[in-house]
């Protein structure tokens, strides 16, 4: 019965233990050892594992069970009261729930890294000894399924001006807060984004080639957060490091911790872009146009700023600066990095339509070269004036409705 409960307690924590990692500590094992690779391999097919482990502690748990009674009545032909029978079974179901579930998972909740890299290998045989079973696991699985649920239907797709208004209208009645409403909101917003508008551009972040050490840094840490390493024959991105994840200060070549980056086209929305990533366990997301070039990235960290911010914006998260300032009356100081969905969101009024999908590119496409301090020009209701320019190329934009005589000429 020892034997049963430590088996019992093995699986149970091994379960608590793999689906309490987090995607750091999935990151780490992924470069550790052969036990906590096979470790994160089992996470790949989480139904199996989850099937395998719950296989395994009925089973235990039904011999353990079986075992117990047995003594019990055992004790009884041998002498012993009912009583002491009915006290031995009730303490052999406590022992089992303590020491098989509360107590290892307690654990292996704590030390979940710890504990994941030493189970991966004994683990892994045991999902193997499992698998001749798993379809017809799978079998009842889904005649369960379907004697319980058997009108079940997938609903219809939603488009995401159905998910707004239908938020907007239930918002009180649910008893939201406005944090959770406007997380709510910032939420639908990933769709409506594309990953162009939101990624930070290749002015705004630095990359090294291989072999990447601490000196080559510069004693000045990454803008991003994150060491972004490039292939050996151009300037396309194919790996990063996050800064967090570097713990050990020892390390002679910095791009051996490297993970890939997810690859995602310009037209790609910011919800598309967040499942790549999650799918691939990616923290960067490399930007590319229609020719294959890298133009941006999308990190893991600016997705939930996105979300997470009351007022999201490009441009308060990249410059740390207001991107729209009244500064009077139907006249706005703008950044020119701002997008103009945005901008026309902000003004409540629709903007003229344009290829570009900032100001600054507004700017550039009327002047027909990069924008001074000084050039004004008309764009649509609006009058455009450069109040300053920046070494990196954007600039500062005081925006101001024209007056009718300006909108005609």
């Amino acid at each position: 019965m020892v034997v049963l409960i430590l088996l019992s307690a093995f699986f149970s924590a091994s379960e608590a233990a793999l689906f309490y990692l987090q995607p750091q500590d999935l990151r780490v094992l992924a470069r550790g050892s052969r036990s906590q690779q096979l470790a994160v391999k089992l996470l790949d097919l989480p139904d199996r594992l989850l099937s395998a482990v719950l296989f395994w502690n009925l089973t235990i748990n039904m011999v353990y069970f079986a075992v117990s009674a047995s003594v019990g009545l055992r004790m009884q032909k041998e002498g012993g009261s009912p009583t002491t029978a009915i006290v031995f079974n009730i303490v052999s179901i406590l022992a089992i729930i303590f020491f098989s579930e509360m107590m290892p998972k307690s654990f292996a909740v704590m030390r979940s890294r710890s504990f994941a890299s030493v189970i991966g290998l004994p683990l892994s045989i045991a999902v193997s000894i499992v698998d001749p079973l798993m379809p017809l696991i799978r079998g009842i699985q889904t005649l369960t399924g379907r004697l319980f649920y058997p009108r079940f239907r997938k609903e219809q797709r939603l488009e995401m001006q159905d998910i707004r208004r239908a938020m907007q209208i239930t918002a009180e009645d649910a008893g939201l807060t406005s944090d959770e409403h406007t997380i709510l909101k910032n939420i639908i917003g990933l769709s409506e984004f594309r990953a162009d508008e939101w990624m930070r551009p290749r002015s705004r972040f630095i990359t090294f080639s291989r072999p990447t050490r601490w000196e080559d840094l510069k004693e000045s840490l990454p803008p991003s957060g994150y060491i972004l390493i490039t292939e050996r024959d151009n300037e396309e991105i194919e790996s990063a490091i996050a800064l967090t994840d570097l713990d050990d200060l020892n390390v002679s070549r910095l791009d051996k911790l490297a993970e890939p980056v997810t690859h995602v086209p310009w037209s790609a929305s910011v919800a598309d872009t967040f499942q790549h990533m999650h799918e691939e366990r990616s923290q960067v997301a490399s930007v590319v146009n229609e020719f294959g070039d890298t133009i941006g990235i999308i990190t893991m960290e600016d997705i939930l700023d996105s979300v997470l911010t009351m007022d999201p914006s490009r441009t308060q998260r990249l410059a740390d600066v207001v991107a729209i300032e009244a500064v009077g009356v139907d006249q706005w100081r703008v950044f020119g990095i701002t997008s103009l969905k945005r901008l026309g969101q902000h003004l409540e009024v629709e903007l003229p339509e344009s290829q570009n999908k900032t100001l600054n590119g507004v700017l550039q496409e009327v002047l027909q070269r990069l924008p001074q301090a000084g050039d004004q020009c008309i764009w649509g209701s609006f009058e455009l004036t450069v109040h300053e320019t920046r070494p990196n190329g954007q600039s500062v934009i005081t925006v101001k409705k024209a007056s009718s005589t300006e909108e005609t000429s």
